[in-house]
């Protein structure tokens, strides 16, 4: 049960399904909301799983081979983290047969296929809380439930006081996964999907299923489904007790992102960055779950990442400059690539604007040339990393990535300043005479003694090889 191989070269892609595309016009609810309209925690705008077929091509350009969905069951939210039924896509998304079809398609053109897992709570409507509704202590789904007294209240303003809600929403019923019929319930639902042909889970707040049975007999039961399977959990703080043989693959990494965002804000100097990740890449995890962590630098629980800089385009270039050439597998969330913005949930979760007047396409073309050199090479992927230059006092840094005889350095300026940074080559493992390339922008600079310079303007970085 080993990590998937895959994994160190997917490069994700997150979608909110209810806003990438409009595929199939007639599974839209009635009082769907026009494409584009602000977004809300209620309204609709007709994004389905055809709409995401139709526009495989374009993830294809852009580089992409992993597909990361938020839920796509059978819910009322736009959101779908209030599950209702776990065997059925929900119908404004489509159904089994567009599921197949997606699937199909998907790997066909070698992309994965990953679904949000929601197995610490429910919605109202799931069944076994309906009849728990209905039937209060003669339910024989009362201990599927934490039932802290009858009757059970469901509905109607303030907290959940009756039962356990997460974070106390009675909109979301927390499940008892301590009863054998709950558990036995959730690993038919985790091998179910994999069956259908999902390529693994990320799992919602799985750490609010604080038991370490429970998480390894799922990783038993999707692992016995398909060995391949990718396991992702959600845990925000990076505590390395939930990767590993009972646990997960790799996790959301959100102090990756948190540092990355850090030192572009200047809240964490270049030295302290470089700290950090020696702790991420090299002290916190065993060397496979480093290289199958979720490297995000936006998703649906966060500020649109070229908002989180303020707009400007400079630093999120860098920002993917550094993403994209680290260990773990770099994830994009629908929409930034073109430069869409927008502040927390649900302002981060906006209709994709297919309209190119609307995208910001200097962005997207920039971010694909890096994905394109990422799946190219393979120190990019699999190659060490290993810190080579920390200057904090003028904010700049450099790290190779090594495979083999392979080289590639990343260098970066995180300052409004031009600079001039000065590489110890032998370090590197480059001998005098030789000409490097930055892949970049094709410019070449020639190694000098021991010595390589190289200039770099603001907010800016190069990758470094033998021509």
């Amino acid at each position: 049960m080993a990590v998937p191989y895959w994994v160190e070269d997917a490069i994700f892609y997150q979608i909110f399904p209810d806003r990438f595309a409009n595929g199939d016009p007639r599974n839209d609810p009635p009082n769907v909301q026009p494409w584009g309209t602000p977004p809300d925690i209620h309204g609709f705008q007709g994004g389905d799983l055809r709409g995401v077929i139709q526009k495989l091509d374009y993830l294809l350009d852009l580089g992409i081979n992993a597909i990361y969905f938020t839920p796509i069951f059978e819910a009322s939210s736009n959101h779908r983290y209030n599950t209702y039924n776990y065997f059925k896509i929900d119908p404004r998304l489509g159904d089994q047969r567009d599921f197949r079809a997606l699937i199909d398609a998907a790997h066909q053109n070698g992309i994965r296929v990953v679904l949000d897992g929601v197995f610490n709570h429910v919605g109202r409507g799931f069944f076994a809380f309906s009849d728990l509704l209905d039937n209060q202590e003669h339910s024989p789904y009362r201990d599927w439930f934490h039932v802290k007294k009858f009757p059970v209240e469901g509905y109607g303003p303030g907290d959940a006081t009756t039962y356990t809600g997460w974070w106390n929403h009675k909109s979301l019923p927390k499940l008892n996964t301590s009863n054998p019929q709950v558990r036995a319930y959730v690993m038919q639902v985790a091998r179910y999907w994999i069956d259908q042909g999902a390529d693994g889970w990320r799992l919602d707040v799985p750490n609010e299923i604080d038991d370490d049975s429970f998480w390894a007999e799922f990783r038993a039961t999707v692992k016995a489904a398909n060995p391949e399977a990718y396991i992702l959990g959600e845990i925000w703080d990076g505590d390395p007790r939930w990767v590993g043989k009972r646990h997960f693959d790799g996790l959301m990494n959100y102090p990756l992102r948190e540092a990355l965002l850090g030192v572009l804000h200047g809240k964490l100097n270049v030295g302290g960055f470089a700290d950090r990740l020696e702790t991420l890449l090299h002290k916190q995890y065993a060397r496979e779950h480093v290289y199958a962590m979720y490297n995000p630098l936006g998703s649906h629980d966060t500020e649109r990442v070229l908002t989180m800089l303020n707009g400007d385009q400079a630093k999120l270039k860098l920002a993917w400059l550094i993403q994209m050439a680290l260990p773990g597998a770099p994830a994009v969330y629908y929409g930034d690539e073109i430069g869409l913005e927008g502040g927390k949930d649900p302002e981060c979760r906006k209709a994709f604007p297919w309209d190119t007047l609307e995208q910001k396409d200097e962005l997207h073309r920039y971010l694909r040339s890096l994905i394109h050199w990422r799946k190219r090479l393979p120190m990019l992927r699999r190659g060490s990393y290993g810190r080579v230059l920390v200057e904090d006092g003028r904010s700049c840094m450099a790290f190779v990535r090594a495979l083999g005889e392979q080289r590639l350095v990343v260098v970066f300026n995180a300052s409004a300043t031009r600079r001039q940074v000065r590489l110890n080559a032998k370090q590197i493992g480059w001998r005098d005479g030789l000409i490097l390339t930055n892949l970049l922008t094709d410019e070449q600079s020639i190694v000098s003694g021991d010595w390589l310079n190289v200039t770099l303007p603001p907010w800016s970085g190069a990758w470094l090889t033998l021509a």
